[in-house]
């Protein structure tokens, strides 16, 4: 609170609604396998990779809406990863926007190929003003 009792508000700048959806595919490659990117030692579909195209489904979500000089970063995520996929499958990821809570956007992610749901989870991402941010890296 502020003097006076009046409260400090954070806003995403941006006009928001929750239910905003994106999607990102992906036909998995060797470098996507648990063996190339060292999270396993086998030739499926890594679970980094599969987070990632979640992410990269919840930037879809959010393309063209944030403000100049804006950006928004992960800063959260919580995933089960449900199925194994060999090379050559392709999944899907789909993120939806369920809650905005100042600059914190979550979202919904699942993640499916032919045969059904492969992963799912939250993603939090912030948005950030992109200078101070990158002011801040160490």
């Amino acid at each position: 609170m502020l003097a006076g009792g009046a409260r400090l508000s954070y806003r995403t700048a941006v006009t928001l609604e929750p239910g905003r959806s994106g999607r990102a595919s992906l036909v998995v490659g060797n470098e996507d396998t648990a063996a190339a990117l060292g999270s396993g030692d086998v030739e499926v579909l890594s679970t980094p990779r599969l987070i990632s195209l979640c992410e990269e489904a919840t930037l879809a979500a959010l393309a063209g809406e944030l403000g100049k000089g804006q950006t928004s970063v992960g800063v959260r995520v919580q995933f089960d990863h449900l199925a194994p996929l060999r090379i050559g499958s392709q999944v899907t990821a789909e993120a939806v926007l369920e809650k905005i809570e100042g600059r914190r956007l979550v979202f919904t992610v699942t993640a499916t190929d032919a045969a059904g749901l492969v992963g799912a989870g939250r993603v939090t991402r912030r948005v950030v003003e992109i200078d101070g941010f990158l002011a801040k890296a160490r």
